[in-house]
């Protein structure tokens, strides 16, 4: 199982300019947020202040996170990073130093 840093931004041309129906799109977007929260794949979150844009700390399986971005697109972008964790990175030292 993997860990991924992922920046979110929500795509401008998708936000409502009406403010209910902008009200009610986040709604949709922070409900889909919280089911991921409560199954474990989404183990931190949080949006900038002041920006339609945050991150993610996610875990799973490759296939997993993908799946759970794709309820997210057409209205938000993503960028994922594979995280190392410490016990990673001392395995590669040891490997270089060995």
């Amino acid at each position: 199982m993997g860990k991924y840093l992922v920046l979110w931004e929500v795509d401008q041309t998708k936000i409502p300019i009406n403010p209910k129906e902008r009200g009610e799109g986040w709604g949709m977007l922070m409900a889909m947020v919280g089911q991921d929260i409560k199954k474990g794949i989404t183990k931190d979150w949080g949006a900038f202040v002041g920006e339609s844009s945050g991150y993610a700390i996610n875990e799973g399986t490759e296939i997993e996170v993908m799946k759970s971005l794709q309820q997210f697109v057409p209205f938000c972008i993503f960028k994922v990073y594979p995280i190392a964790t410490e016990g990673q990175v001392n395995e590669m030292i040891k490997g270089l130093t060995g």
